[in-house]
């Protein structure tokens, strides 16, 4: 390992590969070993290196009943191209080399670095470690080093990003292994925070989201259960700061001041991504869920009557260990009633090392599937005529990069309403760059977009589209190797862009 091959450096700089798997704080992380790798003097691979770059990290995702065999698949695929390439080295990390630390080498032993979710900030020194004692280095921490946040990072969108605000969890759903994996729930300083809200703008960010494992039960590690309201109105008060969404909320932790906060704060996005998991009270009972059906709909109709345009996002987990179809009929009434905007519906699958994975009773798949089925034909049809009631509205839209796909043959640009709805609009005559708002009015209604077809009825440059315009130049005015523009996975589209892919709010 000691000889390095530079086929595929840059300037004799070695080139690094991050796979992300998983939730928004696995993309958040990764943000942060980007960072961490070119604080160290690393450069990101082309797009198209495709496991040819010199170090390839993967930040990994347990939640899943094959997440590891995914990465054991990913990992033999690498296995030649390693063999061939000597220097090339493998990192893996996350909350599946949490949990599986001493296993990894052992099933992949060609893996050179093995990280947990708690010592990220050691990836550089693991991997100069490895390439110097010529072994494989496997580093678990079981508490927390450094909070993310204090570490260098390289944020992958130029108009939009992250804010950390708390690690880990204090819940025990019996469906998520997440806080055993992740650890009890880490609060940072609400000075800390706004300090680093306030940097992001001065950068040109204009849109931020708050994150969390569970996002509102922030101020239980520091004795303040008003803490989260209080956050959100501060970030009011920052001038340059134009929307700010937060993911993911749990409802036994949603109160009234939350509600009033988000209706009284200008900058606050008229959205909510509210988990519901199951709208029956036994099912919610057996996954260790702290509210019932009536209490979620009273959230519901409290955040409707205090902001009546919000669009209202949520998961859904479907054959649960002793799911009835009586059971089952109530999730679709909850979903009758509280008329998601959309929904982000998971087949129930076994975690291992959860309660729930050694539960009698599991569903047999045919019938988790009928079911899946069903849910997922009636939330489209409600997206769909929420999407409608859009009709005719004029909305201000932030730019979006890479957010339609189709947006070149079309000869349309994409945006994000304030209430997160995706929309499709006419290219106007006039440049417009990520980070800038364009004013359209809606023409047509699909279940997952919108679409303004008409002009254009006004453009506003913004410090982020100046902000996106500079880094996208910079990007471009470096060496052939380095991605040009900006990358693609991990822009934090404000939720529910990103699914809550732990499942676990």
């Amino acid at each position: 390992m000691s000889s390095i091959d530079r086929s595929q450096s840059v300037g004799g700089t070695r080139t690094y590969e991050v796979r992300t798997y998983g939730c928004q704080m696995n993309v958040h992380d990764s943000e942060r070993l980007s960072g961490l790798l070119e604080d160290a003097g690393y450069v990101r691979a082309p797009e198209s290196a495709d496991g040819d770059a010199d170090v390839v990290v993967f930040n990994t995702c347990a939640v899943r009943e094959n997440a590891d065999n995914k990465l054991y698949g990913n990992l033999g695929h690498l296995a030649p191209k390693k063999a061939s390439r000597p220097g090339m080295q493998i990192a893996v990390g996350g909350c599946l080399a949490q949990k599986d630390r001493d296993t990894i080498v052992k099933r992949a032993p060609w893996v050179d670095v093995v990280f947990g979710t708690h010592n990220i900030g050691k990836l550089p020194v693991l991997l100069e470690r490895a390439r110097v004692q010529e072994e494989a280095q496997v580093e678990i921490a079981e508490s927390l080093e450094a909070f993310p946040s204090t570490l260098p990072t390289r944020r992958e969108s130029a108009y939009a990003a992250w804010v950390s605000i708390s690690v880990g969890c204090n819940n025990t759903c019996t469906f998520c292994i997440v806080p055993a994996l992740r650890g009890k729930e880490k609060d940072r300083r609400p000075g800390d925070i706004l300090a680093e809200v306030e940097a992001l703008v001065a950068e040109g960010v204009s849109e931020i989201t708050l994150l969390g494992q569970n996002v509102n039960a922030y101020g239980s590690d520091i004795g303040d259960r008003e803490a989260f309201s209080k956050l959100l109105r501060a970030c009011g008060n920052i001038e340059g700061l134009e929307r700010v969404r937060f993911t993911s909320p749990h409802p036994r932790d949603f109160t009234d001041d939350v509600i009033a906060a988000m209706a009284e704060t200008p900058n606050a996005m008229p959205q909510l991504h509210m988990p519901l998991q199951s709208g029956s009270d036994p099912v919610l009972k057996a996954m260790r869920r702290s509210y019932r059906q009536d209490r979620y709909l009273g959230i519901i109709e409290k955040v409707r009557a205090a902001i009546p345009h919000a669009a209202i996002t949520t998961d859904i987990i479907v054959g649960f260990p002793g799911e009835t179809e009586e059971d089952f009929e109530q999730t679709l009434h909850v979903v009758r009633e509280a008329r998601f905007a959309q929904a982000f519906t998971f087949q129930y699958s076994k975690r291992p090392g959860t309660p729930a994975a050694e539960m009698d009773d599991q569903i047999p798949k045919a019938v988790v599937q009928e079911r899946y089925e069903r849910l997922v034909a009636l939330q489209e049809e409600i997206s769909w005529e929420e999407n409608k009631k859009q009709v005719g509205r004029t909305l201000e839209l932030m730019v979006a990069e890479g957010e339609g796909r189709k947006d070149g043959a079309t000869h349309r640009l994409s945006g994000r309403a304030p209430d997160n709805r995706l929309v499709h609009f006419t290219k106007p005559d006039q440049e417009v760059r990520p980070g800038d708002v364009a004013t359209v009015e809606i023409t047509y209604a699909a279940p997952h977009h919108l679409l303004a077809e008409g002009e254009v009825l006004g453009v506003r440059r913004t410090r982020a589209g100046d902000a996106w315009e500079k880094r996208n130049a910079a990007e471009q005015a470096k060496p052939v190797g380095v991605m040009l523009g900006l990358p693609k996975i991990g822009v934090p589209e404000p939720q529910p862009a990103v699914a809550s892919g732990c499942g676990c709010d």
